[in-house]
């Protein structure tokens, strides 16, 4: 369905979840019975919201990595950076934590005197 953008199927795939009698399966069917027409719109429309997913997924990991050591400044660089990143290096694993960590504060610097993103 996704893949031919297709959402013909979906009900015919939902009574079969349905019908498997497996508690997982009956459940993600109810949902998506819930909200059908947006599922539907999901399917058959080429927009999705995965970049700004990724974007706050970014923010969210860049806060947890901080813990409370810099502010909004040093935080608002480093996610500029991890933007940056992204659009220069597509498909690339930007974090893997400590590592990534000291790699993301050495290129920004500190708060007292940060580098510049190009």
């Amino acid at each position: 369905m996704l893949d031919t953008q297709d959402a013909t199927p979906l009900p015919a795939w939902l009574d079969r979840l349905t019908d498997s009698g497996l508690a997982p399966f009956v459940g993600v069917a109810a949902a998506l019975r819930e909200d059908q027409n947006a599922v539907v719109q999901g399917i058959t429309t080429p927009y999705n919201s995965g970049v700004n997913e990724g974007r706050i997924t970014d923010v969210k990991l860049q806060k947890r990595i901080m813990a409370g050591r810099a502010g909004v400044p040093l935080l608002r660089r480093r996610v500029v950076l991890i933007a940056h990143l992204r659009r220069r290096y597509p498909g690339a694993r930007l974090v893997s934590g400590e590592a990534c960590d000291q790699g993301v504060v050495g290129a920004l610097g500190s708060p007292e005197n940060p580098a510049r993103v190009a």
